[in-house]
């Protein structure tokens, strides 16, 4: 998945015939993606915005290569066992250029620490039909669920920093590679919330909650999960 996100990531396309790897600017200048991943969400001037690191990649797709937003965002998630979509297969080459590289989600712009505010607010927060938070599940350390054991995100150091550092990662049980916006999409599925919407502001400020607990933790995705 990570090579054909190479290939992808180099290659012309679009209306524009242009590549992301000449063009999109994650936050370290045009084409740089060699650890970038483990430096968002982050302010982008451009969009006046604190955007994760799919949030961007769609950005630049639509803005530098000419696709149709509606369209990359429609159906951004493979099925079980399903070819990966390009958005996974960008993003699993995203993160693998940040392995071994130290989280620094920053906290410098005022719109930075707002972002990291509204996670926090909405990782605590109960609601839906079984009055569930993320809290419910990761702020109790030694809590499980069936054989997988849930990290501490609330309060936990290392687990919180594992809880950053190893996604996207690749899920045995539905042989495929998931990202971080699949994992919170997923997470609000199973506390029967409504659904997530990808790239939707709360998900990027879901994100920027975990990438600051984890910061100086040294990124180790895509990794494997059950």
């Amino acid at each position: 998945v990570v090579a054909r996100g190479e290939d992808l990531f180099k290659a012309k396309r679009g209306p524009k015939n242009v590549a992301l790897s000449d063009t999109c600017d994650f936050g370290l200048g045009a084409g740089v993606i060699k650890g970038a991943y483990a430096r968002m969400p982050r302010y982008f001037a451009d969009v006046d915005a604190v955007m994760d690191f799919e949030s961007r990649l769609v950005w630049c797709m639509v803005t530098h290569q000419g696709m149709e937003r509606a369209a990359l965002t429609k159906s951004p998630y493979s099925g079980t066992a399903q070819r990966q979509t390009d958005l996974e297969a960008l993003t699993a080459f995203g993160v693998e250029m940040s392995r071994g590289v130290p989280v620094a989600v920053p906290q410098d712009h005022p719109k930075e620490r707002a972002s990291y505010d509204r996670g926090r607010y909405a990782f605590f927060m109960r609601g839906g039909p079984y009055d569930f938070s993320c809290a419910t599940c990761h702020g109790v350390t030694g809590q499980r669920i069936r054989l997988q054991d849930l990290p501490n995100i609330a309060s936990n150091k290392s687990d919180a920093d594992r809880a950053f550092t190893t996604w996207p990662a690749y899920r045995v049980s539905q042989g495929a590679l998931r990202t971080m916006q699949w994992r919170l999409y997923d997470c609000f599925r199973q506390q029967r919330w409504p659904e997530l919407v990808f790239l939707s502001p709360t998900s990027v400020d879901l994100i920027t909650f975990l990438g600051v607990n984890a910061n100086g933790a040294k990124m180790d995705a895509p990794a494997i999960k059950r």
